[in-house]
């Protein structure tokens, strides 16, 4: 049994991945630490678990395997090397971290200390994007030109997202470091990582970060990337849309259906894609990984290509250019 203990109740997916825990059977909650500690305690309580106000402390229980990471964003840094020099597996919420420096400093003291890492992506485990993996590998769309993904929800204008994601200090943005993070690491996933990004931000209802972005993601070959998300959208289904020189894929315009039209296909019109099952969740996943003595390489590559790009979007919004990936290094 892997002893887990829950560092912070502080992101909105905190209790999906409490529910996780609590669903394998090869994984137990023991502890929780917050960096609110009334936050914290009420949560344990819940959980009939022990509330340890001081990290180091949790972290030096030799008795708990691995943690759950849902604090701020930007405290992933600390608190995830803290976490791997005290020998423990870390699951966490994505971004790893705002920063491509950051990253790297975690990724270095988690190969050092050789727990496993895994970072939750969630729809790359879902069955749209698995079909389209397989329509692409197949050649049916030819060469990719462009690739569209949008994820929108009305969370700022209906007040039901917690008030502490629209702190810059907390999150180290908004929507599209939030929300966006979605579309960009799918776009990643089937053009790679691009030459330039650019980004534009919106503040539709006067917050301190964005709540209306788009960024597109320039490739030497001519291929655009276009990553669209917001807090200030009541009816905007997922959408996601892949174009290439033979054929294009259609999918959540507006029905959760894939369509699939391509010159290689014997058809004039569209067709729809059966799914195939959905992969399991990166959490059990990460469970497989501890118990395996393996390691998530696809899972952690994406996730680091995207600080990458959320880092580049970022500093595009800010100073109104486009900026280049290898200005990061």
């Amino acid at each position: 049994m892997i002893k887990v203990a829950m560092l912070s109740y502080w992101h909105v997916h905190a209790w999906d991945y409490t529910k996780q825990v609590q669903a394998n059977p090869n994984t137990e909650i023991v502890a929780v630490w917050d960096e609110q500690p009334a936050r914290g305690r009420e949560a344990a309580e819940k959980l009939g678990v022990s509330f340890i106000e001081d990290l180091d402390a949790l972290l030096s229980d030799t008795t708990i395997d691995a943690v759950v990471v849902d604090t701020p964003t930007t405290m992933h840094h600390e608190v995830m090397i803290k976490a791997a020099r005290a020998g423990k597996h870390i699951f966490t919420e994505k971004v790893i971290a705002p920063t491509q420096r950051e990253v790297r400093e975690i990724l270095a003291a988690i190969k050092e200390a050789g727990v496993k890492l895994t970072v939750s992506l969630p729809r790359l485990n879902d069955p749209y994007t698995l079909a389209a993996q397989q329509i692409v590998q197949e050649g049916l769309l030819g060469e990719l030109t462009l690739v569209r993904v949008r994820l929108s929800h009305n969370g700022a204008l209906a007040g039901w997202l917690p008030e502490h994601f629209f702190s810059l200090e907390e999150c180290g943005g908004g929507a599209l470091i939030d929300l966006g993070c979605h579309p960009m690491y799918l776009t990643r996933l089937f053009l790679g990582l691009p030459v330039s990004v650019s980004a534009q931000f919106g503040y539709v209802s006067g917050k301190e970060v964005e709540d209306n972005a788009v960024a597109t993601l320039k490739y030497d070959n001519g291929a655009v990337g276009i990553v669209e998300a917001g807090f200030v959208n009541s009816h905007s289904p997922f959408t996601m849309e892949l174009h290439g020189t033979e054929g294009t894929i259609l999918y959540g315009t507006p029905e959760s259906k894939l369509l699939l039209r391509s010159t290689r296909k014997d058809s004039d019109g569209w067709q729809e894609v059966d799914l195939p099952s959905a992969r399991i969740p990166a959490f059990d996943q990460w469970v497989e990984h501890v118990q395996n003595g393996t390691t998530a390489d696809e899972n952690i590559a994406l996730a680091t290509d995207l600080t990458s790009l959320m880092e580049a979007a970022n500093l595009s919004a800010a100073q109104g250019r486009n900026v280049r990936l290898d200005e990061l290094k």
